[in-house]
This record gives C-alpha cells, sequence and structure tokens, in this order.
C-alpha cells in the first residue's frame, strides 16, 4: 500500500517537472528578457588606424567635434558659476567634463589625419556664450544655457549619423561612435532640468516622396516573401531542436516511471 502511495506521489512529481519543462523548452524565444531592454553598443570591431579615405565631410565633421568643445566646456563651466539650479549645476559639470574627453579624441584623430583643427569658438558660439554671460539671474542664464545647448547637440545629431554611416576611414567612424554616445548623453542630461521647451523645437523636414515609394520607410520585398512563406532559418533549426529535446526528456521520463514502477 505504501509502495503504492509512494509511486503514484513520484508519478505526479515527475508528471509536475515534465510540463515545467516542456513549457520552458516550447516559450517564444526572448521571453527571458523585459521587453523594454535597451541594447548597448559594443566597441568591437572599430579599429583606430587612420585607414581609409578621408571625404570633405569627414574632415568638417572632426572640425565640428572640436568646436563643440571649445563653446560648450566655457558653457558648463559657466553653469557651475551663474546658476542657483542644483540640476543645471550638475548638468554643466557633467557636460563640461565629457567634454574635456571628446576633445582629446577628437585632436588624436586630427592628429592622425592631419586635420588642422580651430582654437577658437566660431561666431556663433561666441554669440551664445556672450548671451550666457550677458543673463542678469539664475533664471535667465538657466534658459539660455539649455535652450543654445539642447539646440546644438540637436544639430549635430544627424550629422554624426551620416558620417557613422557613410565614412571609409576607420578613426573618423571610431570618433563619430563616440561622439554619438556622448551628444545623446548630453541631450538626456539637459532635458533632465525640466526646462526645454519641447514646442519651441525645430521641426523635421517632411520625407521627400518618390515615385516608386508610398510611404517614408524603405521596404524590403524579398524580407517580406521570405518571412511570409516561412522558409528555413534560425527560428526553424531552433523549434526542431527544442522538439527532439522535449521528446528525449519524455523517454527519459517515463524510461524512470518504469523502472519505478518495477520496483
Amino acid at each position: 500500500m505504501i509502495a503504492t502511495r509512494s509511486s503514484r506521489r513520484l508519478h505526479r512529481w515527475l508528471v509536475g517537472i515534465l510540463a515545467m519543462v516542456l513549457a520552458s523548452l516550447l516559450a517564444p524565444a526572448g521571453t527571458a528578457h523585459a521587453a523594454g531592454d535597451v541594447p548597448i553598443p559594443p566597441n568591437t570591431g572599430l579599429t583606430d588606424k587612420g585607414a581609409g579615405d578621408v571625404s570633405a565631410a569627414d574632415k568638417d565633421f572632426v572640425i565640428k567635434v572640436r568646436l563643440a568643445g571649445l563653446w560648450e566646456i566655457p558653457a558648463g563651466n559657466m553653469a557651475q558659476e551663474k546658476s542657483d539650479d542644483p540640476t543645471v549645476v550638475k548638468v554643466g559639470k557633467a557636460i563640461a567634463a565629457q567634454h574635456v574627453v571628446l576633445d582629446k579624441l577628437d585632436r588624436d584623430a586630427a592628429k592622425k589625419l592631419g586635420i588642422e583643427l580651430p582654437n577658437q569658438p566660431n561666431g556663433d558660439q561666441q554669440g551664445w556664450l556672450a548671451e550666457m554671460r550677458n543673463a542678469t539671474t539664475s533664471a535667465q542664464f538657466d534658459e539660455i544655457f539649455v535652450a543654445r545647448l539642447r539646440a546644438a547637440h540637436g544639430k549635430i545629431f544627424p550629422a554624426i549619423a551620416t558620417i557613422r554611416a557613410s565614412t571609409r576611414n576607420d578613426s573618423v567612424r571610431k570618433l563619430a561612435q563616440e561622439a554619438n554616445q556622448f551628444v545623446l548623453t548630453h541631450i538626456t542630461l539637459l532635458e533632465s532640468s525640466g526646462i526645454v521647451d519641447y514646442a519651441a523645437l525645430p521641426s523635421a523636414p517632411a520625407p521627400a516622396p518618390t515615385a516608386t515609394q508610398k510611404g517614408p520607410v524603405p521596404v524590403d520585398h524579398n524580407m517580406i516573401a521570405a518571412a511570409s512563406s516561412g522558409g528555413s532559418g534560425p527560428g526553424v533549426n531552433t523549434s526542431v531542436i527544442l522538439l527532439v529535446l522535449a521528446a528525449a526528456l519524455v523517454a527519459g521520463v517515463v524510461t524512470t516511471m518504469r523502472i519505478f514502477r518495477s520496483r
């Protein structure tokens, strides 16, 4: 009697374990990760040997990165002196310190590629710094500081994307990758102040219509056809492997149950 009850308990236990394992094996791939996970790009594959042609756009980009540091470093330092808002002070300190690092990376790349860099901000940048110096109150300074830096970072963003996607020089490519991380961080820091007037930001230009494409997003018809036909791919191979593992698990459980029943 006791042996029968033990056998039944073992049977239920094995069936429960089997059900849980099968559920985990056959669950859709990726469910173990949160849907909101944001990938962080690795630095693998990025070399810095100065290899590859340097275009006029590449040179202009390297110069613009230098110009950004020439006015944003003093702007960040000014924020620590003129602002009474602790958040703006922290933002200014972080941006100034990070631009010192980015400026070093930029000067190293320029030296390697023989690109001559400026040593003074351009006219527009000097005007923005003058606005900040002439601010008479902390609140006025904060508005000018956040507005000017947020607008400047918004303009450099697409330029970085263009260079990152098109440059043939490995050092420029690496610099663009690094600059993109800095700029995105600075935009986020500036927005953390709560002062950004999003309604005043310039609107993005409307996508140019084309004769063959009805929408702004290009469509790869071959990819759509392959996905619709359910052709072979990593998903199919994974499903086969999971089914084989599940079958092996079932066979193992059945064998174990038979052994215990015979005992």
